[in-house]
């Protein structure tokens, strides 16, 4: 037999096909975005099952073929299950059938307490992990209940992002705060509370509220606590808030006076310093009121027996900036030396007051007040 030749040759590049495209993963069968699956379809479920898989699932449970389980419910209700797909979906389940005695065929699980066309919505999650859109805004709570209490955690994830994302009002807010505590839903219960802290007038008058302070009045009490406490802190905030304003409005005060003092600003300054008719506007936003407040200084009566209010402020402010100066020989600004010599006469609860103050107020620019303090401030 001859040898074979192995030697192939190519066609034409012009020739050659257009591959096909590569097949979608199974995982990309379904939606990834639960809101776009939410809004397009009205049967809803994992992306991890394909549309098929989950079909035959539904019908299985829908037909009950060869099923071995009766499920009895309020009002007389029967719906039909496996104890294998039971027993896979939920570990309360498969010990109480465990547990439960058989009549032929047959054991009985009995789920009281909520409406029967919940529990055939929760049932039939267990099979194919799907419920209807209408059905799961029908039921939301009692499957939150239920996916609690039989363990089945998938169910009750989607059961808390279906309330926090659209379900939650007014109106059941209360309900789902009551519920949350209820079935170790601590996100949703925190949810709960923001919106009952936000809107407190207004749910404190549904009827859900009077309800819970009827079989409730603990759990009213600490909601009561928990808003009069988030208000309390709004206080101090805005407390807060307003003297870190204070404190930055008198150190830019402090720099505005030495630049008038060192450089001047307008009609006041230096007495050796002949000013510009022309003068660029100055950046210190301090620098008007501090003029006419310097202004009115030196030419008020009443300054020396102390019976003017804007000249007892321009002595506070004199008496801080020489708190906060560091060379007080060579500044600029009038009677900063002469304070300074001052402050040891001050009493202890005066010189107390002025430290917190000039404490304040370089914490609240950012700068280490130790090192700005003169020793001599410190002198009682």
């Amino acid at each position: 037999m001859g040898e074979i030749d192995m030697e192939v040759s190519l066609p034409p590049q012009k020739s050659i096909p257009v591959p096909p495209p590569l097949p979608c993963p199974p995982a990309q069968s379904c939606s990834r975005n639960p809101r776009a699956l939410m809004d397009n379809s009205p049967l809803m479920g994992v992306g991890s099952i394909s549309a098929a898989t989950q079909n035959l699932l539904d019908s299985l449970f829908d037909e009950g073929f060869k099923a071995d389980v009766k499920i009895t419910t309020d009002g007389g209700g029967l719906i039909y299950a496996h104890t294998n797909v039971l027993s896979l979906a939920s570990a309360v389940m498969k010990e109480i059938l465990r547990r439960s005695k058989k009549q032929g065929r047959w054991r009985f699980l009995a789920i009281r307490g909520v409406p029967p066309d919940a529990v055939r919505v929760f049932v039939r999650f267990l099979y194919s992990s799907r419920y209807e859109r209408d059905e799961m805004v029908e039921f939301v709570l009692h499957l939150l209940v239920l996916s609690h209490s039989y363990m089945v955690p998938q169910l009750k994830r989607k059961c808390e992002w279906q309330i926090e994302k659209g379900l939650l009002n007014l109106e059941n807010v209360t309900d789902v705060f009551q519920l949350a505590l209820l079935c170790d839903a601590p996100r949703l219960s925190l949810i709960c509370i923001r919106m009952i802290k936000r809107n407190f007038e207004d749910v404190s008058a549904t009827e859900g509220w009077k309800v819970m302070k009827q079989s409730h009045p603990i759990l009213e009490k600490e909601l009561l606590d928990i808003v009069m406490k988030d208000d309390n802190w709004q206080k101090e905030r805005v407390r807060r808030r307003d003297e870190r304003k204070v404190y930055s409005q008198l150190f830019e005060a402090m720099e505005a006076l030495v630049h008038i003092c060192r450089d001047g600003c307008g009609t006041i300054g230096p007495r050796d310093r002949t000013f510009k008719c022309h003068q660029p506007p100055c950046s210190f936003e301090a620098c008007r009121g501090l003029e006419l407040l310097l202004r009115h200084f030196a030419s008020c009566k009443l300054r020396a027996s102390g019976g003017c209010l804007h000249c007892r402020r321009t002595w506070q402010l004199l008496e801080l900036h020489s708190r906060l100066c560091a060379d007080p020989f060579s500044c600029g600004v009038p009677l900063c030396r002469n304070l300074k010599e001052k402050m040891k006469k001050h009493t202890k609860k005066d010189e107390v007051r002025w430290k917190m103050l000039v404490r304040n107020i370089m914490r609240t620019k950012g700068i280490n007040w130790a090192h700005v303090l003169q020793p001599e401030s410190f002198t009682s």
